[in-house]
């Protein structure tokens, strides 16, 4: 059976990735365990100093659980069996050493869809993990972002 990443941040974006990913379980007749992938970014030594250890790694998990449970929600709504992870670091690098960990066939990632130069100068990190990620990366756009863009088309 698959297993599938998919990049979670509690964003309409990361939704719009848990969406396209159960449109291929369920219309395209997939085999797969989803494996909701969230990245806190590490706590500042000034976080550690003044509320301690404990007390940011308890924030970072409830941080954690509540950006993943809409998509969860999702998830379990649509009866597909699924996994949480959650790592701690840089984004994409993160994401990509989850996946490997938990041997995940491919990921996928909800993006704004900026591309070209706004895209560059931003950076992204769905660019990011393309770049990086050793199994194939799926990268959804967001519904809103290609609606726009062919009402933009329209108009030219």
């Amino acid at each position: 059976m698959l297993r599938i990443m998919i990049a979670v941040d509690g964003s309409p974006l990361a939704l719009d990735a848990v969406a396209h990913a159960l449109d291929l379980v369920r219309r395209g007749g997939l085999q797969a365990t989803l494996v909701l992938g969230h990245v806190q970014e590490e706590a500042t030594l000034l976080e550690l100093a003044t509320q301690g250890a404990d007390a940011v790694a308890r924030a970072s998990v409830e941080a954690a659980e509540h950006l993943m449970a809409s998509a969860q929600a999702l998830v379990q709504a649509a009866g597909v069996p699924h996994e949480t992870e959650v790592g701690l670091g840089p984004v994409a690098a993160t994401l990509v050493d989850m996946a490997e960990r938990c041997g995940c066939d491919a990921l996928i990632i909800g993006a704004r869809g900026l591309g070209g130069l706004r895209g560059a100068l931003l950076g992204s990190v769905s660019q990011q993990l393309v770049h990086l990620s050793t199994v194939p990366v799926t990268v959804v756009k967001h519904g809103e972002a290609v609606h726009d863009e062919a009402e933009d088309s329209d108009m030219a």
